[in-house]
């Protein structure tokens, strides 16, 4: 699932360049469900790079016509796969969707923002994969309404065993343009973290829950 390839490397390399990617396994960051981590991944910041923006969108849409196919309709999930999704499809002519985490609280309490059909086919558009399961309950949506998912693209995976078994089990396929693999070598080549530092940086992605800095 998880290669390391010429555009995963130069996707580390743009994603660390800009500080998307910041690595601290020193002083590590605190996810949200508690987990201590060395990594912080803020992939919003490409839209602010016009080149990196179109490289990124361009690299997309390769990966989707090569392992996908054309589908009827990309989707984005809310927030960060929205605007890279969008460019993904306007650069494809498709019709484009977003998916929130939860129904709208008002108006028509919708869930899915856009035009889409029972039977379309969609590819969904996500910035990052953690564990997956943000990603894989708007694909649920999505199937809930009679479309069928024919994958989905993520700038970045942290490569966790845990996302590897949800995507798994989900039976949704995913491509990613770069992953922690790659941003590991990258990150020792240019010299943004030390060779010493990569075992750290690897322990923790063999098991997040157990990791201390």
């Amino acid at each position: 699932m998880y290669s390391v390839n010429d555009t995963a490397l130069n996707v580390s390399e743009y994603l660390l360049q800009i500080k998307a990617i910041i690595l601290q396994p020193n002083d590590p960051f605190t996810w949200a469900s508690g987990i201590k981590s060395p990594i912080y991944c803020d992939n919003r910041k490409i839209l602010s790079f016009p080149k990196i923006r179109t490289y990124i969108r361009q690299e997309m849409v390769t990966a989707i016509e090569g392992k996908y196919g054309k589908p009827d309709v990309i989707a984005g999930v809310a927030t960060g796969g929205i605007a890279i999704g969008a460019l993904v499809a306007q650069e494809l002519g498709l019709p484009f969707i977003y998916i929130r985490s939860k129904p709208k609280g008002h108006g028509l309490s919708n869930q899915i923002e856009g035009v889409i059909e029972k039977g379309q086919s969609v590819i969904v558009i996500e910035d990052l994969i953690s564990t997956g399961k943000s990603s894989l309950d708007a694909v649920e949506v999505l199937r809930e309404k009679g479309c069928s998912v024919k994958g989905m693209i993520a700038i970045f995976s942290y490569g966790l065993k845990v996302a590897s078994a949800n995507f798994k089990n989900a039976q949704v396929p995913l491509a990613t343009l770069s992953n922690y693999d790659a941003m590991l070598e990258k990150a020792v080549d240019s010299n943004y973290i030390s060779s010493k530092d990569v075992k750290t940086l690897k322990a923790w992605k063999s098991d997040p829950n157990a990791w201390v800095a």
